[in-house]
């Protein structure tokens, strides 16, 4: 018999909902055993409400009744800065294991390794060896403005050299790559790669290695036998732990998010599907709330912004709002050329995102009507105001400081756009939820065309 592996990752703001945290750690500790290794691969104590509030805290009740083996990094780790990721490695039950993140890599100075971080560790289970090594996307300091003062190395060589220090019956990259996973399968001699970072779940092989993800939410967990078998096990299934649903709700009872600020009477749906389809309901609010608080022309909203979720329905509180964009980001205002808003629609189009897959769009909008086409992933059309877009004219945006900062998203909108400062994201929600009903439509703001066969065939 080989051993288990458990994998969970990107679980993020599942302690938002007490019940489902407490089902999630319940079925962890059902599959757990001697033959088997517990490990997450990223993005598992933020963002969420009370990550937002506890700077990622939150986690340690869960993890100290599920006893993790392993875990790495996701770019969200670093959403508190720091100092407050180290002092929750150093508290947590499990071994973290990070090849390619340093506080000073020529000096040597690994990240957090003063409160146990390595690059590798080997886990006995079955009376065999199980050598783990992780490693993040070295994307993360672009993506997460506060882990610019963090190292990132090519995930790609951390790993392969992590591996080649590993003399174990078994070899597993825990990856919080995305779709570079492929990449690293090709590059590496291992058996298994536990992925994270995308949003949606994957079993297969490449080049002979596992490649699992079990998506985000916390809405699955997969079982790995290293033999080969692959099992998916739904957490809405479980049973609840009641401890932990029990210190989630302890916890949010002391957010004093509690307040009712509106009412939904149409759910409004959060699934990843949804968000990344095109126009949205969720969407529409957000970006509608932007261009309520600054007046801009245009409010916009990267599309990974705004987090999955369970449906936003009945009496909504201002935790709700909060879980929608759970960040310590500003709303600002960014004055932009209609060429260089155009560009960033037309990026909105591409596949081109780390985490994208084909056919997403990732950009929610206000203020604006964009026809775009999913299988040429291109921007047939923009209007602002009612009237088609002119290059030269300047507008004003209002969005996200994060898409200012990062050069992962929007590449054509800059810092040096900016030429206000509002609220904080989550803060505008509530109070544009509380001015007005909480009742967003599609009204075909963001219009799938489709390109005649004939025009298909001449482009071939």
């Amino acid at each position: 018999m080989a051993p288990r592996l458990v994998h969970y990752s990107d679980v993020e703001n599942v302690y938002d909902t007490p019940e489902r945290a407490g089902r999630l750690a319940g079925l962890l500790r059902e599959l757990d055993g001697d033959d088997a290794v517990l490990a997450g691969s990223g993005d598992n104590t933020s963002p969420g409400v009370l990550a937002l509030i506890e700077d990622g805290a939150q986690a340690l009740d869960f993890f100290e009744v599920v006893a993790p083996d392993v875990e790495t990094f996701g770019n969200h780790e670093f959403d508190h800065g720091p100092s407050a990721l180290r002092s929750l490695v150093a508290d947590s039950p499990q071994t973290w294991v990070s090849a390619n993140v340093w506080r000073d890599r020529e000096s040597g100075d690994r990240f957090a390794a003063d409160a146990g971080v390595v690059p590798a560790t080997v886990v006995r289970a079955d009376g065999a060896t199980v050598g783990v090594v992780g490693v993040t996307t070295e994307r993360t300091g672009s993506i997460n403005p506060e882990a610019t003062d963090i190292e990132f190395t090519d995930p790609v060589a951390a790993a392969r050299d992590a591996l080649a220090d590993l003399d174990t019956d078994y070899r597993v990259v825990l990856s919080h790559l995305g779709q570079r996973d492929e990449e690293l399968a090709r590059a590496v001699e291992a058996d298994a790669i536990l992925g994270g970072h995308v949003p949606t779940e994957r079993c297969d092989r490449v080049d002979g290695t596992l490649l699992t993800r079990p998506g985000d939410g916390g809405s699955a967990v997969l079982e790995v036998d290293l033999a080969g078998d692959v099992t998916r096990h739904r957490v809405g299934d479980a049973p609840v732990h009641e401890g932990v649903a029990d210190a989630m709700r302890a916890r949010l009872a002391e957010t004093g998010l509690n307040d009712v600020v509106g009412t939904v009477s149409e759910p409004i749906d959060r699934a990843e599907t949804t968000l990344f389809g095109g126009e949205s309901r969720l969407g529409n609010f957000v970006a509608d709330a932007y261009r309520w608080e600054t007046d801009a022309d245009v409010g916009l909203q990267n599309g990974g912004g705004v987090r999955t979720g369970d449906d936003i329905s009945g009496e909504v509180t201002a935790a709700d709002l909060v879980s929608v964009t759970p960040f310590e980001e500003r709303v600002v205002v960014a004055e932009v050329s209609g060429a260089q808003l155009r560009a960033a629609f037309e990026w909105a189009a591409s596949p081109d995102l780390g985490f994208a897959e084909p056919g997403w769009w990732h950009a929610q909008v206000s203020g604006a009507t964009v026809a775009w086409d999913p299988e040429r992933h291109s921007v047939e059309s923009v209007e602002v105001g009612g009237e088609p877009i002119a290059d030269d004219r300047t507008y004003s945006v209002a969005l996200s400081d994060y898409v200012l900062h990062t050069d992962d998203e929007f590449p054509s909108l800059r810092e040096d756009h900016r030429v206000s400062t509002a609220g904080i994201q989550y803060e505008v929600l509530v109070e544009y939820a509380r001015e007005t009903a909480i009742a967003p439509e599609l009204d075909g703001r963001i219009a799938e065309v489709e390109i005649d066969a004939g025009a298909r065939s001449a482009e071939r």
